[in-house]
């Protein structure tokens, strides 16, 4: 299909310049193929959190760089902005906002969206009202630049991810007619709150209410608002037919176009540094796991690791560690190490674990299955599953160990210091035993790096294989294991199978399960991808175009 040019396109998003969740790799990913389209014609709009203390890491600010809206930009009291580029792949123009000042007049505003969509502000708690503050600063700085490029005339587009930023679609549908808007769900706030309280998604999908829900589960005002953009926007997307059919059943719309997510290459190693980058992630991972647990652990160590946001349930978290609790009591052929890295309420990195690191002990410390400090030690759920499956005991012939990374892994956490990415080059296999995913980028991050992964037919990456590919190791480096609402000891037992499969797997059979984990995540390359983002602006712009001819018809 033949795509038509569009002039400009603005996304807004609470994680532009600001990595808080999987949004973010979405957006610095897609960046690179974008700018190549659509060459400086492509802004981003994030929130300015940032402080001369804590800056900015991946922003540099510009003097030239749409100078001469900055001077004559006419923007709302208690609102700044600056300009500069997103230092990620592609290197795009990025806006950050700071809204502070906009809280002030919130009621007002809040009033005028009832008014206008009905958007129920009332029972509003947590983030709503940042959220909210910055995406009505968003709408304006939108309004702001369409003013300066004259552009009421042009193929414009707006696109807002998430219901973080609902507001400034709603504010930009109701103030700029000519504006195509484009509205992407990467998860529904009542189908995550849904799965979080522990109540059953996909059996009673089709029984669901999601304004009753919302009612039940506290969830009006995000709920609302979510719903308000979704029937609201000129264009509906969402990132997997998994997640399709749940906006369709809470949203109360179909989404337009399903965007899956891809994935820049650019992040992983050339062919000739990956050896040395795969050993290097090793050397670190077992360093640390042989000084936390005393355990001597050659490079004949199998590496499992599952990562992501803290979700215990949603994620899969619980199944990965009743996996481990599977593989230990059957006994496995290899030592194993499997780490979980998912950031928590995380405290200092341990002084005893980086002196042992540091003087390359090799003796057992206590609680051997933690390596940073917890602030809510006692009430973590990762961290009492550890405890309770018995892996912070010394038991005689044990071969596996759990280890529980509670931080970001960003290059300065104080025991590995190196990025996630550069560990993961170093894992033996991955498992992601997700309930609840619309996507999936953490397994789609692990074939890119040529490490096998497992998911499950939930995620909207593992839906992706199933549809596109033969579901095995051998023939695309994943394997997809079917969950559903009541299957969870048959899924533990299956990645099991799975996990002695590769564990018994010959050096020869495990360098053709890397090989097709790298075809899968070409097959998954943004460029593959991009199409469903333009037809998006597409039928934006189109709607935009009708309803300006439509309006001079009237006149």
């Amino acid at each position: 299909m033949a795509h038509k040019s569009i002039d400009l396109i603005i996304e807004t998003s609470w994680e532009v310049c600001n990595k808080v969740g999987g949004i973010y790799t979405v957006l610095s990913t897609k960046a690179k193929t974008l700018q190549k389209d659509y060459k400086d014609k492509i802004i981003f709009i994030g929130p300015d959190v940032w402080s001369a203390e804590n800056p900015a890491p991946t922003f540099t600010e510009s003097k030239t760089l749409l100078r001469k809206w900055l001077q004559s930009a006419l923007l709302p009291d208690g609102m700044s902005v600056r300009v500069g580029r997103w230092e990620i792949p592609g290197r795009p123009i990025a806006i950050l906002v700071k809204f502070d000042g906009l809280y002030a007049s919130k009621d007002g505003f809040y009033g005028t969206m009832w008014d206008k969509f009905h958007v129920d502000s009332l029972h509003a708690y947590g983030d709503y009202d940042e959220a909210c503050a910055f995406s009505r600063a968003a709408g304006y700085v939108v309004e702001s630049l369409v003013q300066f490029f004259k552009a009421e005339d042009k193929r414009v587009i707006a696109h807002f991810d998430e219901w973080t930023t609902g507001m400034g679609l709603l504010y930009v549908k109701d103030r700029l007619p000519s504006v195509g808007t484009v509205f992407t769900t990467h998860a529904t706030s009542i189908g995550r709150s849904i799965c979080g309280n522990g109540k059953p998604l996909y059996d009673y999908l089709k029984g669901y209410d999601g304004d009753q829900m919302a009612r039940e589960l506290n969830m009006d005002s995000k709920h609302s608002l979510e719903k308000a953009a979704t029937l609201n926007c000129d264009a509906f997307t969402t990132v997997s037919d998994v997640t399709a059919r749940e906006a369709t059943q809470l949203l109360t719309r179909r989404p337009d176009v399903v965007t899956p997510n891809g994935f820049e290459p650019g992040f992983v190693p050339s062919a000739s540094k990956f050896a040395a980058a795969r050993a290097r992630a090793r050397k670190c991972m077992l360093r640390v796991a042989s000084a936390l647990t005393g355990r001597e652990l050659g490079d004949d160590t199998f590496i499992i690791a599952t990562s992501g946001r803290c979700e215990y349930r949603n994620k899969g978290i619980d199944v990965f560690l009743d996996t481990m609790a599977r593989l230990q009591s059957q006994g496995t052929p290899r030592p194993v190490v499997a780490f979980v890295m998912v950031p928590a309420w995380c405290g200092d990195p341990r002084a005893d674990l980086r002196r042992a690191i540091d003087d390359n002990l090799v003796t057992r410390l206590a609680d051997p299955v933690l390596t940073h400090a917890l602030h809510n030690y006692n009430d973590d759920p990762i961290n009492n599953r550890i405890h309770q499956l018995g892996f912070a005991a010394a038991r005689e012939g044990d071969r596996l160990s759990v280890i529980y990374v509670p931080c970001y892994l960003n290059g300065s956490d104080g025991i590995f210091d190196m990025s996630y990415y550069d560990l993961l080059i170093g894992m033996d296999a991955t498992v992601f035993a997700s309930y609840y995913e619309p996507w999936g980028y953490t397994p789609l991050e692990s074939v890119a790096f040529g490490v096998p992964t497992i998911t499950t037919s939930l995620s909207g990456f593992g839906q992706w294989v199933l549809d596109t590919t033969e579901n095995s190791f051998a023939d695309c480096g994943v394997s997809v294991v079917n969950r559903t609402d009541s299957n969870y000891a048959q899924v533990v037992a299956d990645i099991t199978d799975r996990l002695e499969q590769l564990m018994a797997d010959s050096p020869a059979r495990l360098k053709a399960i890397a090989k097709a984990a790298r075809a899968t995540a070409a097959a998954a390359d943004w460029s593959n991808f991009i199409g469903a983002y333009q037809q998006a602006y597409d039928i934006a712009a189109d709607k935009a175009a009708a309803r300006i001819a439509a309006g001079k018809t009237d006149k």
